[in-house]
């Protein structure tokens, strides 16, 4: 009685209020307020509702044109993606070898890089001076589906592999023994059963290249345009408000129906995964494995290391083709006709300082609404409510950042009455930049701490402890792991966010991916040299974040010990 009175007086209602209302203030303040305000200024006209502008965007062939790019884009970026990310799943999940948690740690990298530095290096290939030059394939539609899988093999090998991995494969080896050969006994037992896993990575996979920037913009050109892109290119070139706001809305419509879809495939495979005992040890390659490991070593190569030794390779020599770091002192010391506002030292210096304030951010928000969306409410309206947040806490995911940046620059002059412009401050970068990062602090934290068993924390209450202890013993201790990992992809997503930070940047002073990016559109002589060492030096510093990430997690065994000590040692006291 005394632990039930504890666990629901007014400090534990205050407490949840307020892990709710938080994240929702900061999502309604600078994400929907924004993105709303921009939508609504393209329906508005004369102080009157305006709607003609949905007929005129899409009756023209151009809008048509764009949104089948898209879909295509999509679609065969995420056939490539799944065709390439299965076998990575099999040999870094259920395989054991000599290094496999270095790959799987390396295998994290491709995902966080900048789309400037995946572009520009896939561009070094492709482009004029490069390997593949003669094939033609630097604005085309290849080149686009090739650098969308570059990031998103990671988001499959990881979201099936670590289902593979709890797989129970009794049913697998019957199967064989009953006569099935290795191939079919897959096909037809092992591939349904991680049918959840697969569908999820996939809808995933779509979601995040139907609303591709960096990469688009890049390698497709006008021709090759998406949604996103057009987005842009409407606001920035020819301020067609209307268009923009319909074509926002179109890809409102579309993120929603993959995160709807997402979501539902997502609580089947947890589902499934708490159905299934713990998968069998890992195993040996044999020379059946031969195939799936030659498969994962050309991904390896040609996919992920090929693009970036290029860009690497390119960016050490100068305008006449010799070897020279002539590129990376113009970063140091750039020339007059250089668009940078200062030396890449300074670009770095502002990258890093907004980007540990992104991920800072979204790292006590996305603590806050795992912690909120972990629990398992009795009511079915609470759950129904949860559902809704997580659903809203989801959306920046899908929502164009460029939509994103120019609705905050449309409503952050004096929000609320505050007498501060924030227009005119760098504070609007990092905030945008954390929307973005959220969701995928989120993904990371919430599996953690679904995975604890309620159990514990309900025996913790019973015997009295107060909802701040049951959080500080049970919950934080193993949630350690995992946000050193969260830490790291949210600086990292912030370090490379492109979209919105091209709006809101201010002049003079450049992030790291914005001046990158100028500098290989410039005509000037050595411009685009320079870019592709800027783009070296830009994932440079973002593949460090992700290393030392991974360096600073504690083993969660450890964490496990160190809970269990001390909620035993709470429990002595009480």
């Amino acid at each position: 009685m005394r632990g039930g009175r504890r666990g629901s007086g007014p400090w534990a209602v205050a407490a949840w209020t307020l892990a709710i209302t938080l994240p929702l203030a900061f999502l309604a303040l600078f994400f929907l307020w924004p993105v709303v305000s921009l939508i609504a200024t393209g329906f508005v006209a004369d102080g009157r509702l305006d709607l003609s502008g949905i007929p005129e965007v899409f009756g023209s062939a151009r809008t048509w044109h764009v949104i089948g790019q898209t879909l295509a884009q999509a679609s065969l970026a995420t056939v490539l993606s799944v065709a390439l990310g299965v076998p990575a799943a099999f040999v870094l999940y259920r395989l054991d070898f000599p290094g496999r948690t270095v790959l799987q740690g390396l295998m994290t990298i491709p995902f966080v890089l900048p789309t400037v530095v995946v572009g520009v290096a896939f561009s070094a290939v492709l482009g004029p001076g490069g390997p593949l030059a003669a094939l033609g394939l630097e604005r085309s539609l290849t080149a686009v589906i090739v650098a969308l899988a570059f990031f998103n093999v990671t988001v499959v090998a990881r979201t099936v592999g670590t289902f593979w991995a709890r797989l129970d494969e009794s049913a697998s080896h019957a199967a064989q023994v009953m006569g099935a050969s290795p191939v079919r006994a897959w096909l037809t037992v092992t591939l349904p059963a991680l049918g959840p896993a697969l569908a999820s990575a996939a809808a995933l996979v779509f979601l995040f290249c139907s609303t591709s920037f960096g990469i688009v913009l890049i390698l497709g050109g006008r021709e090759f345009a998406n949604v996103e892109t057009e987005i842009y290119r409407m606001t920035v070139q020819f301020l067609d408000l209307r268009g923009a706001a319909v074509l926002s809305l179109a890809q409102f419509a579309l993120v929603a129906a993959v995160l709807v879809v997402s979501a539902r495939l997502r609580s089947a495979g947890e589902r499934a995964v708490q159905l299934l005992p713990d998968g069998p040890s890992l195993r040996r390659p044999t020379l059946r494995d031969v195939p799936v490991l030659a498969v994962f070593a050309a991904t390896i190569v040609l996919l992920h290391a090929a693009p970036i030794l290029t860009l690497a390779a390119r960016s050490l020599r100068d305008s006449s083709g010799e070897w020279s770091v002539a590129n990376y002192v113009a970063l140091v010391q750039p020339p007059q006709e250089f668009p940078l506002s200062g030396s890449v030292l300074s670009a770095i210096w502002l990258s890093c300082r907004i980007a540990f304030v992104a991920a800072l951010i979204a790292m006590v928000l996305g603590i806050l609404i795992a912690l909120v969306l972990s629990r398992r409410p009795a009511s079915a309206t609470a759950r129904r409510g949860q559902s809704l947040f997580d659903a809203l806490v989801m959306l920046p995911l899908g929502v164009s950042a460029v939509t994103l940046g120019f609705g905050l620059l449309l409503t952050m002059h004096r929000p609320l009455g505050i007498g501060l412009d924030l227009r005119t401050s760098a504070a609007l970068i990092p905030i945008a930049q954390a929307l973005v990062a959220l969701p995928l602090v989120v993904r990371i934290l919430l599996p953690v701490l679904r995975g604890i068993d309620p159990y514990l924390r309900f025996a913790a209450t019973t015997l009295g402890a107060a909802p701040l202890v049951v959080l500080r013993t049970i919950d934080l201790p193993l949630l350690g792991r995992s946000a050193g990992l969260a830490l790291g992809f949210a600086f990292a997503a912030s370090l490379g966010e492109f979209g919105a930070t091209s709006f809101l940047v201010r002049p003079g002073e450049q992030t790291l991916p914005v001046a990158v990016a100028e500098l290989i559109s410039h005509q000037a002589p050595g411009a685009y040299g320079a870019g592709l060492a800027g783009a070296v030096v830009l994932g440079m510093v973002t593949a460090g974040a992700m290393l030392i990430a991974e360096r600073l997690r504690i083993d969660r065994s450890a964490l496990g010990s160190r809970a269990s000590g001390s909620w035993a040692g709470s429990r002595a006291e009480w």
